[in-house]
């Protein structure tokens, strides 16, 4: 019997999942809303829409926490009803490989391979492979090569920095800083500035659109509560101000990138030199910070034409390709 198989990226702020069967890759918002405590009431992007809007009796959380499973029954809740979505209700026994972060413990990977075990799934199969080495896959690189590759993920709390080389990794640092920070700074600069509350969404959405604004000379328009009255209005938040709220972020992730240069073998560092930065994730396209990792390490950068599904593109080129197969495992003591 021929099984399908599953390519699974848990994001904490996206699920991306690759159905060879379908051969397509869903990208939906890791949320769920749960109301009364214990029944699901919305999950995915119909669960974000309630994000910051619902009644008391509603909780709407993301059950990732930092690339790490902070509440694995609503995340196995959550892995269940995205399969069963791409099965028309009907969950038939399937194989799964999930992306894992190379900088977290074993007990953190091994949760992981539990969620899908636990999560009813029916899975006959289960494999893991480094979220770096997929990356790498995604962005076109052949990451079998002895050539040394440094791919930089920035996600939504995390941003993960590897070496990559002969299919495995060489060095990896993941730093507590993301796409979160960036709206939260936001947030901040102009509460401080003009004294106006605004929500993460608000936040998020004048992150993404910065460089329309920019080429535009516009700035963002938004709606918040103003601090003084308490009355809900709008204001147009300049995009330098937005701008300079990021740089300390920005410094934060240059500064963590020259650390892994500095402690990368000379003959890695050359191949480096002469290939770049690949950068990637799905809050890497934020303005500008592309120019600071090329102004901060002399290297040009390679930006992701697909940073959001760069993972599960890779994890298709695996489950798809032979010559990649390899470069998933199963976790010791675990059965395949």
């Amino acid at each position: 019997m021929a099984y399908n198989v599953y390519g699974i990226d848990l994001g904490t702020n996206n699920i991306k999942i690759y159905s060879k069967n379908d051969d397509k890759i869903l990208v939906e918002k890791n949320m769920i809303a749960i109301e009364n405590k214990n029944t699901v009431f919305a999950y995915g992007d119909s669960a974000f829409d309630m994000y910051e809007k619902a009644p008391g009796n509603i909780t709407v959380t993301y059950p990732l926490s930092h690339g790490v499973i902070a509440d694995i029954k609503n995340m196995e809740t959550l892995v269940k009803f995205f399969i069963s979505d791409f099965q028309d209700g009907s969950l038939k026994p399937s194989e799964f490989i999930i992306a894992v972060p190379t900088d977290v413990t074993e007990v953190e990977k091994r949760a992981f391979y539990d969620l899908i075990k636990d999560a009813g799934v029916k899975a006959k199969k289960i494999m893991v492979v480094e979220k770096a080495v997929a990356d790498g896959l995604g962005m076109g690189i052949d990451v079998k090569t002895s050539q040394g590759v440094i791919v930089v993920n920035v996600g939504y709390e995390t941003t993960e920095i590897s070496i990559l080389s002969l299919g495995g990794i060489v060095l990896s640092r993941l730093i507590k800083v993301g796409g979160a920070k960036f709206d939260e700074a936001i947030r901040n600069a102009v509460r401080k500035e003009f004294s106006l509350i605004i929500g993460g969404k608000t936040a998020e959405n004048i992150k993404m659109t910065i460089p329309e604004l920019d080429k535009a000379g516009n700035g963002a328009i938004v709606y918040g509560r103003d601090i003084v009255t308490g009355l809900p209005v709008e204001r147009e938040i300049p995009t330098k101000l937005v701008i300079s709220s990021l740089e300390e972020h920005f410094h934060t992730i240059v500064d963590n990138v020259k650390v892994i240069l500095e402690r990368t073998p000379p003959e890695l560092g050359a191949d480096i030199y002469r290939n770049g930065i690949y950068l990637t994730g799905g809050a890497s396209q934020v303005a500008h910070l592309a120019e600071r990792l090329h102004e901060g390490t002399g290297l040009k950068v390679n930006a992701c034409e697909n940073p959001l599904t760069s993972v599960a593109i890779g994890l298709a080129k695996i489950i798809n390709e032979d010559n990649y197969k390899s470069v998933a495992y199963a976790i010791e003591g675990m059965s395949k």
